[in-house]
């Protein structure tokens, strides 16, 4: 996916991208690496940017938990964030030569991946 053309890339001090603000009615909503709006309505612009900040960039780095397509839930990593989609691993536990099952979910991300905490059922730990 190309990102809408009225979603303005919002970077920190630092100059890392946080997210975007997208313009809508009179206000704007702040929208977080993975394509997410985060906020239930339309704030100003400073409230925008503010919990873009805020946020940061620390999710990217949470535990997941994926929904297979055969509908099991594993624990699962962020690998990659873009427009051109988002790269997930099997959560491999820091073993470096682990062979793990990876993943391309689509940009703006849909419901197969949530917070570990979050996962609606069982999850499959690593290595089975």
């Amino acid at each position: 996916m190309s990102l809408p053309e009225h979603w303005i890339p919002h970077r920190r001090e630092d100059g890392e991208l946080v997210g975007w603000i997208a313009p809508e009615g009179e206000g704007f909503v702040p929208i977080d690496l993975l394509g997410r709006q985060r906020a239930d309505a339309p704030i100003d612009w400073l409230p925008a940017e503010e919990l873009l900040e805020e946020l940061g960039i620390g999710y990217l780095a949470e535990i997941y938990a994926l929904r297979r397509e055969d509908g099991e839930w594993i624990r699962a990593r962020i690998v990659e964030a873009s427009p051109d989609g988002i790269g997930v691993a099997e959560d491999d536990l820091g073993d470096i030569g682990a062979v793990v099952e990876r993943f391309r979910l689509p940009f703006p991300l849909d419901d197969r991946l949530v917070l570990l905490a979050d996962a609606p059922g069982p999850v499959r730990g690593p290595f089975g």
